[in-house]
């Protein structure tokens, strides 16, 4: 039978409807050529801190209570005066779940909500213009159940797009993901399912037409063994660096290849095909990229496949660190030892399995919070803060999944002015959004946003911090000691995790060496090597 007659009436009619916004919104299917142009970003700019911005819940500029690109630009002298050197945007592309924004309907425009090319080309301007780059989420993996060409797909095995996706003809045996089995049959349209995948009802005996779906039946896998899917992916990703694009996040890279049912996580296909991607990108002056490989993070962080990737497996050590687990404090002091400096690290991020916001994560608790963020701040590697961290943003806890994680950004007392939106927020704002602002926080010298400042102007004026090497790092209960250091610029760390004071003697200091006091402002320095730390403290000297 044909498939368009197997998917029913009110299939049929969501089938049409999808096809209709295909032909409204016709896909760029057009080669892209590479058109380099020069880096307005001083050298080294990447090595500087991150700020991840999910662009809906950062700043509306126009009262549909929904963060835009415009809101977003609006925002860039706060964002330079706290000392960010890069923003890492979460997809901007036009999508069909109108939230997220990874499951991507159109790769080469922005979702409507969020402006146009026009106000993507100013955001790029104006944030370069302060020494900002800027990289957004690529999705190469799968597109949207309603992408223009997965609609056209589904007309049968003959269409020519067929081919674009991964198909089987009957149920392959023996697939499990995550708990859930990836094959989904076309014509009973799970793609409109509202539950859990795993509770999809079975499809029909005998049923024919399956496609695969990593990541559930709304986000069908492309076909990257097709050469063609292949050159339109490489095309979009020089359309946006064309435009002046800083760089990727590349988003699931190790999924983009299975082999079979057991081979599906992390093949050597799929580290091969990242090289290929960040060859692209970096054939452009100065990009970067950084790609989510959860499972084996430090094999994509190697300049010989990705070049860049996020410590997942050991950024928790940061927060239990801060809640006081001496084996945290010991990886702090060997991770780097071996690691790559081009790993990135965070405490939270937009995705639950890596955790709640910071403030939930500890509690709320101010000495803990200031720790924690102080380990990946002044480390190697690429820090990355999460947007509303640097002012203690709370998670709305009564959301479901990730909801929680991604709550319009606390610019002000939810009754004062400047805040997120002049209209309805599209999600309920922080419980603590009162007391925990950004108006409120930038007149109070002590605050987490001054304490966020202040590490990050050590990072932006210290090259050894940005990108020295990793020396002399050691473990003593619930302290934790380095130095970084870069040509003839030496700086010693020193954290207490403890709740009492703690003395110590620094290792590896020479008998004429002095630590002059670079944090907290006014801190004593040090005549010799020995030193009492305060509780739950921090403390940054320059060795002369």
């Amino acid at each position: 039978m044909n498939p368009i007659l197997r998917l029913g009436r009110a299939g049929l009619a969501a089938l049409l409807a999808a096809a209709a916004a295909a032909q409204a919104q016709p896909v760029d299917l057009s080669p892209v050529p590479f058109q380099p142009t020069p880096s307005a970003l001083p050298e080294g700019w990447q090595h500087g801190a991150f700020m991840e911005i999910f662009v809906r819940a950062y700043q509306d500029s126009d009262g549909d209570g929904i963060g835009d690109l415009r809101g977003l630009t609006s925002r860039l002298d706060y964002l330079k005066d706290l000392g960010i050197k890069g923003l890492w945007l979460m997809p901007i592309q036009r999508n069909a779940d109108g939230d997220h924004g990874y499951a991507t309907s159109e790769f080469r425009s922005v979702a409507p909500e969020y402006g146009t090319l026009a106000d993507f080309d100013e955001l790029i301007q104006q944030a370069h213009a302060r020494g900002i780059g800027v990289v957004m989420d690529y999705v190469i993996n799968h597109s949207a159940a309603q992408h223009p060409l997965f609609v056209e797909a589904l007309k049968g095995p003959s269409n020519p797009y067929r081919d674009w996706f991964i198909w089987s003809d009957t149920a392959p045996a023996g697939w499990d993901i995550w708990g859930n089995y990836p094959w989904y049959h076309a014509a009973s349209q799970p793609w409109l399912f509202k539950g859990h995948p795993k509770d999809l009802p079975k499809p029909p005996p005998g049923a024919k037409g399956f496609y695969f779906g990593t990541f559930g039946p709304h986000m069908p896998d492309f076909n990257l063994r097709n050469p063609t899917v292949l050159a339109y992916h490489l095309d979009s990703l020089r359309f946006w660096l064309n435009r002046g694009l800083d760089g990727y996040r590349l988003d699931a890279v190790p999924h983009m290849i299975e082999n079979d049912a057991v081979h599906w996580n992390d093949q050597p296909e799929s580290r091969r095909l990242t090289k290929q991607l960040q060859d692209l990108i970096k054939q452009y002056p100065q990009r970067y990229v950084v790609c989510e490989a959860t499972a084996e993070p430090a094999a994509y962080g190697d300049p010989a496949v990705c070049g860049g990737a996020f410590a997942f497996g050991y950024t928790q050590h940061f927060v239990e660190a801060a809640r006081g687990r001496p084996e945290s404090v010991q990886k702090l002091a060997e991770f780097y030892r071996t690691a790559s400096p081009t790993m990135a690290t965070f405490v939270s991020n937009h995705d639950i399995f890596a955790g709640q916001r910071l403030w939930d994560q500890v509690g709320g608790d101010l000495a803990r919070y200031r720790v924690a963020a102080a380990g990946y701040l002044l480390q190697p590697g690429t820090p990355f803060v999460y947007y509303g961290e640097e002012i203690g943003q709370a998670g709305v806890t009564q959301l479901d999944g990730d909801m929680p994680l991604r709550s319009p950004m606390s610019w002000s007392a939810p009754s004062g002015p400047q805040g997120f939106t002049s209209g309805t927020p599209f999600r309920p704002i922080a419980p603590n959004a009162a007391a925990f602002n950004a108006a409120a926080e930038a007149k109070d010298p002590s605050s987490l946003h001054a304490f966020y400042q202040a590490l990050l102007g050590l990072r932006n004026s210290r090259p050894s911090i940005a990108r020295g090497s990793f020396d002399q790092s050691f473990a003593e209960g619930l302290v934790l000691g380095f130095q970084r250091r870069l040509g003839n610029e030496r700086t010693l760390v020193l954290i207490n995790y403890g709740t009492q004071a703690a003395q110590l003697r620094v290792p590896a200091l020479g008998p004429g060496d002095r630590l002059a006091a670079l944090y907290p402002a006014g801190a004593d320095s040090a005549p010799g090597d020995t030193l009492t730390l305060p509780p739950q403290s921090i403390r940054v000297f320059d060795i002369r």
